[in-house]
């Protein structure tokens, strides 16, 4: 969306609304109710009813400073790259805040719901950020503040242009295992899927980037 008005309108509202189900939550929950998860899927830290409004909180902050960071790169960033589109980068920011607000949701459900498995949820909206990651990188301009910020990307073009690629691809599969692996697999499980992933969205790239620099920010 091209209006700013309506993008901030949007993510403040996104980001109402988990405050808004808390509310309507509140009167029915226990006087103690739990606040963390473990890799199991299983309840390890509670605190007082009054803790429903915590997670929500932090999550609303931190979908705004991300919605102003990407809203505003194009004036922050020292390249100045006038490549970089200001209102792809802030409709980057509203799909952010409307995927933290999906996952607070969740949070709430789970806290108000003991025992519900929060990783037939959970790790499938993981990995469908990561495949909907891997869809934007190659629209990626080279920037210091969103994408593989890495020594090689930042000093060539190309070579930031051809790694965001690369990073595309690996990132829509390996968000597409996570979305199954959640769907199929037990919480444990899909955990370990879920930090393999992770390790290789974050190696494959960086390496490609690496070799490309050592082979003069050329494709071999």
């Amino acid at each position: 969306m091209k209006n700013k008005k309506l993008a901030l309108f949007t993510v403040f509202v996104a980001l109402g609304i988990p405050f808004i189900y808390a509310t309507y939550l509140y009167p029915t929950l226990p006087d103690t109710i739990p606040t963390h998860f473990n890799i199991r899927g299983e309840a390890d830290g509670w605190g007082g009813r009054d803790s429903i409004f915590l997670g929500p909180g932090i999550i609303a902050f931190a979908g705004l400073f991300t919605y102003f960071l990407l809203a505003n790169i194009k004036k922050l960033d020292p390249k100045k790259n006038e490549q970089v589109s200001a209102v792809f980068y802030q409709n980057m920011g509203v799909v952010v805040s409307l995927f933290l607000s999906c996952l607070s949701l969740i949070i709430l459900y789970v806290t108000a719901h003991p025992g519900y498995p929060i990783e037939k949820i959970l790790f499938p909206l993981l990995g469908l950020a990561f495949a909907a990651t891997g869809w934007y990188f190659p629209k990626f301009s080279q920037n210091y503040f969103a994408g593989f910020k890495l020594p090689w990307t930042l000093e060539n073009v190309n070579n930031w242009n051809e790694t965001h690629k690369i990073a595309g691809k690996v990132w829509l599969v390996c968000g597409s295992i996570q979305v199954l692996a959640g769907m199929l697999l037990s919480a444990k499980p899909s955990f370990i899927v879920f930090f393999a992933n992770c390790i290789v969205m974050v190696i494959v790239p960086t390496v490609f980037s690496y070799r490309m620099f050592k082979n003069g920010n050329q494709l071999t």
